[in-house]
């Protein structure tokens, strides 16, 4: 089936997590993503190694692309990398400012020798105000960005990325996706491409998009620092607010966990009628009550639903609210997902033949397009593919 990027040419000299999963994403979608590495080989082919030249991480990363070795700091590199970029649709970076000038990967240069070529870029924290040239990764975009204090427990040692997870990172790569194929499209009506712009700092924070939101006069007197009174004033919110609100939360049953997650009156009201139980602040139970006896009575309603849960596994509970009208899941745990009969059924995972390391399962393509699954590539060898690369190139 033909994909709607079939014959778009992106050249990514990205590395790591953001601008990779961009060009990952634009493979999923058909385009011919070419990997410009160094000869020493993108910094995430060696963290977490599974085979040599494979790191873990990178396999997800750079499935379906051609690597290609270009050693920028010579002036036989610059000039491949010309004529790469004379072919390109689509060019991807995270080069700070300084060292995209030295590359002659800067926008002004580029989009005045190449006007139809779009730029994605992938910066730290923008490129404006004292910190525009500044480096960073994903923990110290998400440390700024209050991300890390979003979700504290009393006695963390220090604030800690939530499950490990690169949050900075994996939202700049889908925001870059998503403003690359706007600016393509466009691109195709105007003949001009555009400087498509995300900060690992901006992605930080649209994911808390729903959280940050002053009201007139709030926040404007808070310290930005956090402190260990900080984290454990976080850390006893979170655990009211769970002890507080039993509609959205996990529940502990006598062989695993349950989500349960009740948005509407009517789910709220269908699960209190499995305990036989009522709630006078059923219809808002975000409201943190200002009566100390309604709150104790919310926190004592919790306990009871906490204590019937134990009494029975997690599939009896999962079949009663499914039954009920309760929105419900087990939690399991990640590394076993891709066992999940929905997860097989949707084929969100796909296996690859890897060079190294044999049969590899890992995620398939995110986005469907026409209904169909997409095929899932392997990633390149470092430098596999420079000789019919350039071949092409002439």
């Amino acid at each position: 089936m033909s994909l709607p990027l079939d014959g778009v040419r992106v050249v990514e000299y990205a590395q790591y997590v953001a601008g990779p999963l961009c060009g990952v994403l634009l493979a999923d979608l058909g385009a011919d993503v070419v990997k410009v590495e160094p000869p020493a080989g993108d910094g995430y082919r060696f963290v977490m190694p599974v085979a040599p030249g494979l790191g873990r991480y990178f396999v997800p990363l750079n499935r379906g692309k051609r690597s290609v070795v270009v050693d920028l700091k010579t002036d036989g590199g610059l000039a491949t990398s010309s004529r790469l970029l004379a072919s390109a649709d689509v060019v991807l970076h995270n080069f700070p400012r300084k060292r995209a000038e030295q590359f002659e990967l800067g926008w002004d240069r580029v989009h005045a020798t190449y006007p139809k070529v779009v730029v994605g870029r992938v910066t730290s924290f923008g490129t404006n105000g004292p910190l525009a040239d500044a480096p960073a990764y994903d923990l110290i975009a998400q440390a700024r960005a209050g991300l890390l204090t979003a979700h504290a427990s009393r006695g963390d040692a220090v604030p800690v990325r939530a499950g490990g997870t690169p949050m900075a990172d994996l939202t700049a790569g889908f925001l870059l996706a998503s403003g690359v194929l706007a600016a393509l499209l466009d691109a195709r009506e105007t003949g001009d491409g555009q400087l498509v712009d995300v900060s690992l700092l901006a992605a930080a924070m649209a994911v808390q998009l729903q959280d940050l939101v002053w009201l007139a006069g709030e926040g404007d007197d808070v310290p930005s620092g956090a402190d260990r009174a900080h984290l454990d004033a976080r850390a006893d919110e979170i655990t009211g607010g769970v002890a507080m609100n039993p509609y959205y939360r996990c529940f502990e049953a006598s062989d695993g966990f349950v989500a349960v997650a009740c948005l509407n009156l009517a789910q709220r009201m269908a699960f209190l009628a499995l305990f036989g139980l009522d709630d006078p602040t059923v219809s808002a139970p975000d409201v943190v009550p200002d009566d100390a006896a309604v709150l104790a009575a919310k926190e004592r309603l919790t306990g009871r639903i906490v204590e019937v849960f134990a009494q029975q596994p997690v599939a009896a509970w999962i079949d009663r609210l499914a039954a009920a009208g309760v929105p419900c899941g087990p939690v399991q745990r990640r590394e076993g997902v891709h066992m999940d009969p929905q997860v097989v059924s949707e084929g969100l995972v796909g296996e690859i033949d890897q060079d190294g390391l044999g049969v590899v399962r890992l995620l398939a393509p995110f986005v469907r397009v026409g209904g169909a699954t997409g095929d899932v590539a392997s990633a390149p060898a470092l430098g596999e593919h420079t000789a019919a690369v350039l071949g092409e190139l002439g």
